[in-house]
């Protein structure tokens, strides 16, 4: 049995107008959807002005919340088209916005205030300390992480009811390979940024971890059903079920939305039609439950054909409108007075009058006859509750008549719903941040390690601080290499996925005993725990920060100085209001994720610690072990960026960072001594400059 409390929303995804009427008609409680920009699907239908208003109308109508995605990473430049989409996201009342960027998140707070904000799965909240991160920030709900076991959702919802806000969980759709809001592949690869919402989802294609199997998709996932775990998440008090899909055809939002409702009553839904509508090779639950051995699949002729032998069955799910409401109506005919018509919903009351009725020839009108005309409501969100009349006598009013009140009345209880259930937003005045200006420069080079053997070479090189993995500190403080870096050198870095933040808090805590007090943090969960701790906070890579709201939120966080994220590469530079630092070298870690690909295609026995995509690129691939075995695996780009020859590239920004993965010992002294001593020291056989994002 479902528990008795308040049932969670069922959030629906609308890329297209078709996709919205799919979703209403099916009995969703609330939808999302995009505008023509900063939305995370740009090459979804979305929807323009006009269309966002009428889509809201929609809403209202059906008693049904919209949320607006505005959930990429937005350039310096952007904020004016930003400050545009909120005029309209104010004028159409819209009951959420969902938000990636935390300078975005700021400057709508200040914009509009009595706007909820709900912090997207993008910002890879996955832990306790990531929801109190997002309380204090402002957001109204968290989206957790995808990859969440029912042990680390459940901390979570825990943690979220403690302070006040909701949670939102997907529960059916497709599954990205990388966690949500650090994939750089398809951006790497082609220019298209998935944190700009042009992913052209590259990790589809072959990538192989095993010679023999040059066709295995290694990181293409099975879609993600969670429908036999409905009675547990309401028992953890989830607030919302969310169904991934914005991309996905109208049918397929009329499937799922069915498929939930129907879970959601106790009773077992259509999963034969779910999976033929769309799949790729059936579904998982893997992160869930723990069982993540059989994750692993792609489209297949079969999954593509299935579809059309329920298509016709799925568009009659949403033929008609669903009666959204029941009106009780009271007519009132009198002798020499305009006839009139009051109509209720049990909120909203209109009256609506007539033509003075007649005197009977033959037959009067009666209550009988009122009702069936009343009754005829047909393509719209009503139907008939309890029908009243007040007739004089021998009074009669033509059928005609009678249709035309009813369609008045219906018309103004639409526009009353409408106007009743649409949040009030005031727009406030425009934030005022810096305009682009120099950056603060200072010679100052950072060396980020995978393992402490990359140290043993550096003979008289010194960095100016030093990036550790925290799983290296309890080694790092046995061996020789403290003598090289006092601990005020030496930044912390948190696991990139906590498993377990008791043990993270618990081994930060002892790092902080011993003097090392500087965290450099990659999720909001490392700000929110570092300073928690007292730790003096620096933000790397992962933060993604593209604009001056973003760096001026950090900095008013309490962050001394932060990464500029290489998506921001050749675009205009945020303002100077924090200092912030470049990648200067490395291969940029182009995913990173839950369930390793070489561990699932090869077994760890025989990992070789590389995957080959279709080109014979090779991606360096590695996994991290904190609490678990592995915790996660990251995969690095198969060309390094290089900037050694051109100092110009980084000598403006705060800092440089270099970053190393599989890089020898010896390796790592000559690219220190190429960038701290501009040594001539051969570049890699392959490299690039960074990023170059072409939003198309």
């Amino acid at each position: 049995m479902i528990p008795q409390n308040p049932l969670p929303e069922v959030l629906a995804p609308a890329g297209s107008a078709e996709a919205l009427t799919a979703a209403l008609r099916c009995g969703c409680d609330a939808v999302y959807l995009g505008a023509r920009q900063f939305s995370a699907r740009s090459h979804a239908e979305n929807f323009d002005d006009a269309s966002l208003l009428q889509a809201a109308e929609q809403c209202r109508l059906c008693g049904v919340k919209l949320y607006l995605a505005i959930n990429t990473l937005p350039f310096e430049t952007e904020f004016a088209a930003l400050d545009r989409l909120l005029e309209t996201v104010a004028a159409i009342g819209a009951d959420g916005v969902i938000v990636q960027d935390l300078g975005a998140a700021a400057y709508m707070h200040s914009r509009i205030p009595t706007l909820p904000l709900h912090a997207s799965t993008q910002m890879t909240i996955h832990s306790p300390a990531g929801v109190r991160f997002a309380a204090q920030a402002g957001f109204s709900r968290a989206v957790l992480a995808r990859e969440l076991s029912e042990t680390q959702m459940r901390a979570c919802c825990e943690e979220a009811e403690r302070c006040g806000i909701e949670t939102e969980v997907f529960v059916h759709g497709a599954h990205c390979m990388c966690v949500s809001g650090q994939c750089f592949l398809s951006a790497a690869m082609g220019g298209r940024s998935a944190n700009r919402g042009c992913c052209a989802q590259p990790c589809r294609l072959p990538f192989t971890a095993a010679e023999k199997q040059r066709e295995y998709c290694a990181l293409s996932l099975k879609d993600q059903s969670l429908l036999a775990h409905l009675q547990t998440m309401c028992e953890m008090g989830v607030s919302s079920l969310k169904i991934e899909g914005r991309m996905k055809r109208p049918e397929y939002v009329a499937a799922a939305v069915t498929a939930v409702k129907t879970a959601l009553r106790g009773e077992n839904p259509d999963l034969d039609e779910l999976r033929a509508v769309f799949s790729r090779s059936g579904f998982t639950d893997g992160y869930f439950t723990g069982k993540r051995q059989d994750m692993f699949g792609t489209r297949q002729k079969e999954d593509v054909t299935a579809a059309q032998g329920v298509l016709q069955s799925l568009r009659a799910k949403y033929r008609q409108p669903r009666k959204a409401a029941v009106l009780d109506a009271a007519y009132t005919l009198r002798a020499g007075e305009p006839a009139k018509l009051c109509v209720t919903d049990g909120q909203c009351s209109v009256t609506v009058t007539g033509e003075i009725p007649q005197t009977a020839q033959s037959r009067p009108t009666d209550a009988d006859a009122l009702r069936r005309q009343f009754e005829k409501l047909g393509d719209t969100v009503y139907s008939a509750g309890r029908v009243t009349a007040e007739i004089g006598e021998n009074l009669m009013l033509p059928a005609s008549q009678l249709n035309a009140m009813r369609r008045e009345a219906v018309a103004a209880m639409d526009a009353a719903r409408i106007a009743a259930r649409a949040p009030k937003h005031v727009l406030a005045e425009k934030p005022l941040y810096p305009k682009c200006g120099k950056r603060m420069s200072a010679r100052n080079f950072r060396l980020q390690i995978r393992s402490l053997a990359q140290l043993s070479a550096l003979g008289d090189l010194r960095p100016d601080a030093l990036l550790l993995p925290l799983q290296l500190f309890s080694a790092f403080r046995e061996s020789p290499c403290t003598a090289l870096f006092s601990p005020d050198a030496v930044q912390l870095l948190p696991p990139r996925f906590v498993c377990d933040e008791v043990a993270l808090r618990r081994a930060l805590e002892t790092a902080y005993a011993a003097g090392y007090t500087h965290l450099a943090c990659r999720a909001v969960g490392d700000l929110m725990l570092g300073q928690e701790l007292g730790f003096t906070l620096h933000g790397t890579l992962g933060l993604h920060v593209t604009n001056t709201p973003a760096a001026a939120y950090l900095r008013d966080f309490g962050v001394t100085d932060a990464l500029l994220s290489p998506e921001a590469n050749g675009q205009a530079q945020p303002a100077a209001v924090l200092p912030l630092g470049v990648f200067a070298y490395g291969a940029l870690p182009v995913m990173l994720t839950r369930n390793c690909p070489v561990r699932a295609q090869a077994g760890c026995g025989k990992c070789r610690h590389a995957l080959t995509d279709r080109r014979g690129n090779v991606l360096y691939t590695d996994c991290t072990r904190f609490t678990e075995k592995p915790d996660y695996a990251e995969l690095f780009n198969s060309v390094p960026v290089w900037l050694a020859d051109k100092p110009e590239m980084y000598e403006t920004y705060a800092y440089a960072l270099l970053s190393m993965t599989n890089e020898s010992p010896e390796r790592v002294r000559e690219i220190l001594a190429a960038y701290l001593c501009g040594a001539k020291t051969a570049p890699p056989a392959k490299f690039t400059r960074g990023l170059h994002i072409t939003d198309g």
